[in-house]
């Protein structure tokens, strides 16, 4: 019996494991010799040190290992019992695309939308290097990567990244993503390097999103450091995160994680980007969703305040709460009250995920949502919203072919 059975269930957050070449395996030749390969260690991935060449044979010796294990009989003998156990490069379909359907077929999951784990940050960097041709380039890379992994199984939705420092060749790349065949374009949550993302010279990204009825998502990871550094320079040792190393999300960096999106978003909101697009919708993916009540509040309360003196709040039809409820849709973390969360701010916005594979998720992220959604006494029209109806709703046409089947 699969993880999920007895009701439809999509999930918004799904990750592959990237190998430690394959941006660059995924590459345009011309910019392969200046991607370096992924530095993996903790209890996540593989160190690397010592001569680069022999890094790269070792590790290459290490992933064909790995992979004849995932098809061994006696790994797979298993998986269907440990298929929320596994995390990771141990888990099904974490990086062996032909898996990833039994993997799907396993957590009775009707789709998955599917995230890079490792490069969001890279690629935010390189947008702010200056190097356009690198940060194009690098986008392109993932892109066809993640094209290349979700083509395997229509249930699997591609995220391909667009950068928005270069407001003359931003609407183009957006055209080239969905081009490919992205099902969500990724962007920064937090801001380009040198214009808001509200900048009307945006308005070709966001306008070729909505005619081709793919959202805008934003994910954790690419917005740099999530609060100064200093904050951990406290006299005492740095906690081990998730994966037993320091390189992840602790309890005082995890209290950033919205912040990027809760500016970039009201941002948007109040310069008119959501009243000038009505049709397009905007996923905030694992960045939690327990903040949207006092965000939507505190928009109001700055909308009330400076109404009067703002053309713009003026030029809006509808509050910012509104706005929300209209068009953006989020993803809570499992050991958030989703319950609450989805009575304060309505049933309109969140929706499930599971991370999967990732140890963040969790073992039994059904169960903890599920118990939160009883706790405050959910109604069932407001339950099929979160766990299916508002991930149909984010996707419009890249999901059209789920609901219908």
């Amino acid at each position: 019996m699969p993880y999920v059975s007895g009701r439809v269930v999509h999930d918004a957050d799904a990750h592959i494991m990237e190998t430690p070449t394959w941006l660059i395996e995924h590459a345009d030749p011309g910019i392969r010799d200046r991607l370096e390969p992924l530095r993996l260690s903790s209890g996540n991935e593989l160190r690397q040190t010592g001569d680069p060449a022999e890094q790269l044979r070792d590790l290459d010796t290490a992933f064909a290992k790995l992979a004849a294990k995932h098809r061994s009989e006696e790994y797979r003998a298993v998986e269907a019992g440990e298929i929320m156990g596994r995390k990771n490069f141990a888990a099904t379909g974490s990086f062996l695309a032909d898996d990833r359907p039994r993997a799907l077929d396993l957590l009775g999951f009707s789709s998955q939308l599917v995230f890079n784990t490792f490069h969001n940050r890279r690629l935010r960097e390189w947008e702010h290097t200056g190097d356009a041709e690198l940060a194009i380039g690098a986008a392109r890379a993932h892109n066809r990567g993640m094209v290349e992994f979700c083509s395997v199984d229509r249930r699997l939705l591609s995220t391909c990244y667009v950068p928005l420092f270069d407001l003359d060749r931003a609407a183009a790349l957006a055209d080239e993503a969905i081009g490919m065949g992205a099902a969500a374009l990724l962007v920064a949550s937090g801001c380009p390097p040198h214009h808001s993302p509200s900048h009307i010279g945006l308005d070709g990204v966001w306008a070729r999103a909505q005619e081709a009825g793919i959202p805008i998502v934003f994910h954790v990871g690419g917005t740099g450091d999530l609060i100064d550094a200093p904050y951990f320079q406290n006299g005492l040792p740095i906690p081990p995160d998730f994966h037993g190393g320091e390189e992840n999300f602790r309890s005082v960096d995890y209290m950033g994680i919205p912040h990027p999106p809760m500016q970039t978003l009201a941002t948007m909101i109040f310069d008119g980007v959501l009243e000038r697009f009505p049709e397009l919708r905007f996923g905030v993916i694992e960045q939690g969703a327990i903040w949207l009540p006092s965000w939507m509040k505190q928009m109001e309360s700055a909308f009330d305040a400076f109404h009067r003196h703002e053309e713009r709040l003026q030029k809006l039809s509808l509050r910012p709460s509104e706005y929300v409820r209209r068009q953006v849709r989020a993803t809570p973390y499992p050991t958030e009250d989703v319950g609450w969360t989805i009575e304060q701010a309505g049933p309109e916005i969140c929706l499930f995920s599971s991370d999967y594979p990732h140890v963040e998720g969790g073992r039994k992220p059904v169960e903890r949502f599920e118990a939160s959604l009883d706790a405050a006494g959910i109604a069932e029209d407001a339950r099929q919203r979160f766990w299916s109806e508002n991930f149909l709703d984010l996707m419009g046409t890249a999901a059209a072919h789920l609901a219908a089947a």
